[in-house]
């Protein structure tokens, strides 16, 4: 469950590895060092996140340039704002021009000279553009000149072609289009009208074009075009392949120069949906061999006479939208389509999916009551999904699971009855799912005699809040079932304009008819019902309308007149029911698809009679982007949050002022939807290209009054503090898999400060209840709201060193439940607030069991310091037989006394830890290891530990008080005639070491202690 990929470019570097740039249609740019087995992103500090193409200079592949904007131009495309470029390989990025490009398909660097580059600017979708067509940078993108325009305002350039062993011959196609709301062209109007599209050749370097026709240029077919496509073969540059969309589509080719052209393969994959896939990728080593994306990836081995299937549908997801070859190895094929990164090293017959890519394009997104609780979405062309939001070991891809088919929008758990799921894809298409068995039951509303229901390509769901079991869904209609789909209410009218002039899906495409459903309109898109009044019913629909009921359907009434400097026909977006007033509601509308970015949103509080707007056009508020969301907070009235394409902002004052969310590095990625769990306080945002982030505990934000943004420093509530248990799982998966993060397993600490610390320390320390320092936490300076996480433990035991490691003893155990203070110093200044801790809400156990659980830990805890206090004696002894013995000559009589009681420690020394080297599996087990196993599974069960448990620590105790007994003998009979025969000798005497307690042993209790070592290695000789 990755994402659409729009564009890709590798390089084979002389160490043999491949570095790859991976650009998502609105996921930003990924690179991998290693083929693709390791992806980070490196282009998430930029205003935008939708690419269109990526290119590397021929002569330095350092210098990465990138066009924004994705020019796969279906219905949920998002925008770019220009081009970027870096010259250290994607680590830092600067803007380089083109900023009123809004999209762009390809970039052509020329091999002789890396600051000579062309940009393809397709230019605007939904609007006429004078920005638009081939640009040329000789400057390094300093400044860039249109070298070739459109005939139209709406024609720009889609593809760009230099001849590798030429770089004056160049190709580049124009091609005229336009979306709306409700229809979209590829060419003109009709398959039969007039369009600007068509291909051009330039033989001096891009300055002066000429273009190739029917009448010029044999065997060229006649006009008019939609999209093209042009690629050189780079092994034979005189070898032009083109892709030319028009009512006869098909593959042509030259092997002149383009001067003239043979017609080839018109196959159905590939003259499928031009404006979604045309693109043509040449073997660089065989010019016979082709590859065309569509929905199935096809490959020519004869130059475009016949293809075959290699991919997409078959082995892979499907839509391919670019390829890369291994210039030194044909045989290796990275592909990039809807579903993600694919991988072939055979040429294409298998694949081996990428895993590593989290680009999913979600549209919404839904939580349950588990807990944890879990997470439903649909996604762009991927399906309806279910998952985990924490999983011991992290949330891997195989913790999702797949519920329904097609493109994913809205999906809910049946509150009614939650072994079934409802689901959707494009076009109306609900099921009600079971999740244990995955049978799935259509149960999409049906027109009546001689009627067409128009549903949206993303029809809304809505669960009613009142009625347990009650779910709605819009047509022009809205939809009531009150059993689970078996019979449906219509309770209202067509409640859009109904406009006849958007209700031509049949004929949209241009000069190839395309009707996905991706155009329907004149239909409901959005329904709330608020959860304060039963039947007072929001609808909003995309061809502007904003209709209410107040008697569960009786009657509506149309109130978006009432919505100030709001132009008509206005997306209607979002539509959201207060929590808290039934008068209350919020709407946000997009218009987008008339060319106009900007955010609208407003609020009324008198069931829409009146309406303040929020955010406009004239006032956003640092607002970027149109609305996808808005969402009020369900506890905060005053707390609301706004999705839109550009990211997240937040409002703690009622949408007076707004702020954009950028915690943990939260990049500028479509937010299309939001949810808050009642329970846990996460807020869950539902990304078009970054797939589900959680922001965990929006406690904080609720408790951001004026008030507290005032003083200095402030301590900010949070949730209720857990000690989640721990839990075993997961499983190795090697680098290739992404791993999606557990919330902290730690009490978080939220303070804010009004002006970032500059001078003096600042401590942060947590004290029990009895008033005893347990841990002191780093501090964040920075202004604003700050979390420091706990850990809530003790530290770790002092383990005696051995030949191996003891792995339990690495980690001290949780501190019991209960109140504790924590407490900042500032300047001279102490502020301090309560924490309380407590047990999982999910524990069998009580606070008594916890309690003796860390009793007994504690006391495993002690044994082990006491064993390193009896080791540091022995070490420490041993070493100071170890320097005197380096002093005496080898063979003497003393040296020998000296090896032999060297030899009596060591035998002691061996009862307490394992020695056996070679390895960390030896079977060697003694009192240490014994110790380590015993503290590993008291720690592995917070509960009341087994009786046997707690007997086995004091026979540990025993056997330990066995061996100091025998130490303190050794010292008492055998150290004394030891040092006699050393002072006869003329050397000094060895004083005992004498016996301490341990830094963690039973006196004490582990609070604030740190690990030692020993005074000498683990294991030495005396030789003699």
């Amino acid at each position: 469950m990755s994402g659409r990929i729009s564009c890709i470019a590798g390089v084979h570097e002389p160490s043999g590895k491949i570095t790859l740039f991976v650009g998502a249609a609105s996921g930003g740019v990924w690179k991998s060092d290693d083929s693709g087995t390791r992806y980070r992103p490196i282009f998430d500090e930029q205003p935008v996140q939708s690419i269109g193409a990526i290119a590397l200079d021929p002569k330095n592949p350092k210098n990465v340039w990138v066009g924004t904007g994705e020019s796969w131009t279906r219905n949920s495309v998002s925008i770019g704002d220009g081009i970027y470029k870096s010259t250290d390989g994607g680590e830092t990025w600067s803007r380089a021009g083109l900023e009123k490009s809004e999209r762009i398909a390809r970039i052509a660097v020329d091999p002789r000279n890396g600051d000579t580059v062309f940009a393809a600017v397709p230019g605007a979708l939904w609007s006429d553009s004078p920005d638009r067509g081939l640009y040329k940078t000789t400057d390094g993108g300093k400044t860039w000149q249109q070298v070739l325009k459109g005939a139209n305002l709406s024609t720009g350039c889609t593809d760009v072609a230099i001849d590798p062993s030429n770089p004056d011959t160049m190709f580049a196609a124009m091609w005229d289009f336009r979306r709306k709301g409700w229809e979209y062209r590829s060419g003109g109007a009709i398959p039969t009208a007039p369009s600007a599209s068509g291909l051009f050749r330039s033989s001096d370097g891009g300055n002066t074009w000429t273009e190739i026709t029917e009448q010029a240029n044999k065997g060229f077919p006649k006009k008019p075009y939609g999209r093209l496509a042009v690629a050189i073969a780079s092994s034979k540059s005189q070898r032009v392949y083109a892709f030319v969309e028009s009512p006869e589509s098909a593959l042509f080719v030259s092997d002149d120069s383009g001067s003239t052209w043979e017609k080839r393969d018109k196959s159905r994959w590939m003259v499928w949906r031009p404006f979604y896939f045309a693109n043509l990728i040449v073997d660089p080593k065989n010019p016979d061999r082709l590859f065309k994306t569509d929905g199935s990836l096809i490959v020519s081995e004869d130059g475009g006479k016949s293809f075959a299937v290699v991919g997409g549908f078959q082995g892979a997801h499907g839509d391919a939208h670019d390829v890369w070859i291994d210039p030194t190895n044909s045989q290796a094929v990275f592909v990039g389509d809807d579903g993600g990164m694919w991988y072939s090293y055979n040429g294409g017959s298998k694949w081996w999916k990428g895993e590593n890519l989290p680009v999913s394009q979600f549209y919404h997104a839904s939580l349950d009551e588990k807990d944890p609780y879990q997470v439903y979405g649909g996604l762009q062309d991927n399906s309806s999904w279910v998952g985990d939001s924490q999983y011991p070991g992290g949330i891997t891809n195989h913790r999702w699971e797949n519920m329904y088919s097609g493109d994913g929008f809205w999906m809910f758990q049946d509150p009614a009855d939650p072994d079934y799921i409802y689901a959707e894809y494009q076009g109306g298409e609900i099921g009600r799912v079971n999740r244990n068995t995955h049978a799935a039951r259509n149960i999409k509303p049906r027109p009546n005699y001689n009627e067409k229901l128009r549903f949206n390509w993303n029809t809304p769901i809505a669960l009613s809040p009142n009625e347990k079991g009650t779910i709605y869904v819009g047509a022009q209609f809205l939809f009531r079932s009150r059993d689970h789909g078996q019979t449906w209410d219509r309770i209202s009218p067509d409640l859009t304009t109904n406009d006849p002039v958007k209700q031509k899906q049949e004929q949209s495409g241009g000069v190839t008819v395309d009707n996905s459903s991706a155009e329907m309109h004149t239909t409901i898109y959005s329904i709330s019902e608020s959860p304060k009044q039963k039947g007072l019913i929001w609808v909003g629909t995309d061809d502007g309308n904003l209709q209410l009921t107040r008697d569960g359907g009786k009657t509506w009434t149309n109130v978006v007149g009432n919505v100030p400097g709001l132009p008509k026909n206005s997306w209607l977006n979002w539509v959201q029911a207060s929590n808290f007033n039934p008068g209350t509601a919020y709407a946000a509308f997009d218009r987008h698809t008339f060319g106009d970015m900007a955010p609208y949103v407003f609020k009324t509080t008198d069931f829409g009679k009146t309406w303040t707007p929020l955010v406009t056009a004239q006032d956003p508020k640092s607002v970027r982007g149109y609305v996808h969301v808005i969402k009020e907070d369900l506890v905060k009235p005053d707390l609301l949050f706004l999705g839109t394409e550009f990211g997240l902002w937040v409002s703690i004052d009622g949408g007076k002022s707004w702020a954009e969310f950028k915690g943990n590095h939260f990049p500028a990625v479509a937010v299309r939807d939001l949810a808050i769990h009642p329970r846990d306080n996460d807020l869950v945002l539902a990304t078009h290209g970054r797939g589900i982030w959680i922001v965990d505990d929006i406690t904080p934000l609720r408790a951001l009054t004026p008030d507290l943004l005032k003083q200095d420093v402030a301590f900010v509530s949070a949730r209720p503090v857990q000690q989640r248990i721990e839990g075993q799982g997961g499983w190795p998966n090697g680098d290739a898999v992404f791993v999606g993060e557990n919330p902290a397993d730690a009490a978080v600490i939220n303070y804010y400060q009004r002006e970032r610390h500059l001078f003096g320390k600042m401590k942060l320390e947590v004290l029990d209840s009895s008033g005893r320092v347990v841990d002191e936490l780093p501090t964040s300076k920075r202004p604003g709201l700050n979390r420091v996480i706990w850990a809530m433990r003790a530290k770790p035991p002092r383990v005696p060193p051995a030949a191996q490691l003891a792995a339990a003893g690495t980690r001290g155990p949780r501190l019991v439940p209960g109140d504790y203070t924590v407490r900042l110093t500032k300047a001279g200044k102490v502020y301090s607030t309560k924490l309380t801790v407590g047990l999982d809400r999910r524990a069998k156990f009580s606070s008594a069991d916890r309690k003796a659980q860390f009793d007994a830990a504690m006391r495993v805890h002690n044994l082990f310091g006491d064993e390193s206090a009896l080791m540091d004696r022995i070490i420490g002894l041993r070493q100071a037989l170890a320097q005197t013995a380096a002093g005496l000559p080898e063979g003497g009589p003393l040296r020998k006394q000296i090896s032999d009681f060297d030899a009596k420690l060591d035998a002691m020394r061996k009862k307490i830890v394992a020695t056996t080297e070679g390895g960390a599996i030896t079977g060697e087990e003694r009192l240490r290891e014994h110790t380590d196993q015993l503290y590993g599974a008291i720690l592995s069960y917070e509960g009341k530990p087994a009786a046997y448990q707690v007997a086995y620590i004091d026979t540990l105790r025993r056997e330990l008080d066995d061996v100091t007994k025998q130490f303190d003998q050794l010292l008492a009979e055998d150290l004394p005639t030891l040092n006699d025969s050393l002072k006869s000798q003329g050397q000094q005497p060895l004083s005992s070491t004498p016996a301490k307690v341990g830094a963690n042993s039973s006196t004490g209790d582990g609070i604030g202690t740190t690990g030692a070592t020993g005074l000498a290695p683990a294991d030495f000789r005396v030789s003699y």
